[in-house]
């Protein structure tokens, strides 16, 4: 099948439960023990297993191409119990500069705690990772659309450096979504997501998952199931019906940033626009190699910095400020702010995040509407 058929279709049970077209919800914690199940095969809410994680788990992996799939709680409980399947107290991991925030906290501060040691690496430095990889290097971990930089790095690099030295590759495609990118066509051993974003896309979930050959997922549900960060059955629904919706919305929603990127790019007012479907991005050629779509994030900096950015914030009418991203209704936040807050200012500067970036999630607004609204808030 295709994305969009298999956004509909895929993981649907046969026959459909009662009859119900859309998926029912099992709102029950506890289930009838089956003789001979092992601990993680028990059918319980915690272990991930319910009728609404299973049908769950079989569309996210249709979608992203892989044997099997885990939703969990949110999106940094699919990033830590991932990471701790692999990596135990002595290891080393390699991971892309840039990252979110919140998995540059976990791997800077939580990881060092348990023994694990992270050496960070420019995401096009082919020489720079085989100077950082050690023996005890056992993962490289990276993003297909940085943020808020949106950067795109070299992917295909990645995975094919990870195979040649034994490394587990893992790849956050939550920017990209897997109508952008499909990291298993290049090779990646774990596909993560903050389902919470495009997947769900309506602003009202938090959820993560993750997709990979069942062998490795089994190891990250045998870790989720210890650490707990299970999702509820009720949440799994929401998800469930927030992705049939997932390739119109992401269409939508990046055409109508392209349009935004190419407004800003041309405004006096502004000093900078990152969005990888511009020209002047500097990994333009690598994004229109790579992926099927730029994807509907995009960053800019305004001439006068943050003064000017207090003033467009007041000015503003149709977008929200507030932190993430995905969802229907478009979305600015200063990721100084917001998403990279854990990061001291000098850790910010040296990764190009300036105080005064804006960084903006387009949503499902007509693209004048937007335009219109941006020219009046940048006409001061």
């Amino acid at each position: 099948m295709k994305l969009e058929t298999a956004l509909i279709h895929a993981g649907e049970p046969r026959p459909r439960w009662g009859g119900a077209v859309a998926m029912p919800i099992f709102q029950s914690s506890t289930f009838l023990y089956e003789p001979g199940a092992g601990y993680h095969d028990i059918r319980y809410g915690r272990l991930s297993n319910t009728p609404n994680h299973e049908a769950l788990h079989r569309k996210l992996a249709a979608l992203e191409g892989t044997e099997s799939a885990l939703v969990t709680a949110s999106g940094m409980a699919a990033i830590s119990a991932t990471l701790l399947s692999v990596l135990r107290a002595g290891d080393h991991l390699l991971a892309q500069e840039g990252l979110y925030g919140g998995t540059h906290d976990l791997l800077t501060r939580d990881l060092p705690q348990l023994g694990i040691e992270v050496s960070f690496v420019d995401g096009e430095d082919r020489s720079a990772w085989a100077a950082a990889v050690r023996k005890t290097t056992r993962a490289f971990y990276c993003e297909s659309i940085t943020n808020p930089l949106v950067r795109v790095a070299d992917l295909e690099g990645v995975a094919s450096f990870s195979r040649s030295n034994g490394l587990v590759s893992m790849i956050d495609n939550t920017f990209a979504t897997p109508i952008g990118l499909r990291p298993t066509s290049l090779g990646f051993d774990l596909i993560l997501h903050s389902a919470t974003k495009y997947l769900n896309g309506h602003d009202d979930l938090i959820a993560g998952a993750v997709m990979g050959s069942s062998e490795r997922i089994s190891r990250v549900k045998h870790k989720l199931d210890h650490l707990g960060g299970s999702m509820d059955p009720h949440a799994c629904f929401m998800l469930h019906r927030g992705l049939k919706t997932l390739a119109v919305r992401f269409d939508r929603q990046c055409a109508t940033a392209l349009q935004i990127a190419r407004y800003l790019e041309q405004h006096p007012g502004v000093s900078l626009v990152n969005y990888p479907g511009l020209e002047r991005h500097p990994q333009y050629l690598r994004g229109r190699a790579l992926l099927a779509r730029p994807g509907a994030m995009l960053s800019f900096e305004l001439q006068g910095g943050v003064p000017a950015a207090d003033r467009f914030f007041k000015r503003i009418q149709l977008p929200l400020n507030a932190p993430s991203l995905g969802g229907v209704e478009t979305l600015v936040t200063r990721p100084a702010l917001t998403s990279h807050v854990g990061l001291s200012p000098d850790e910010r500067r040296r990764i190009g995040i300036a105080d005064g970036l804006i960084r903006m999630s387009v949503g499902l607004e007509a693209a004048d509407d937007l335009i219109a609204d941006l020219a009046s808030a940048l006409s001061s």
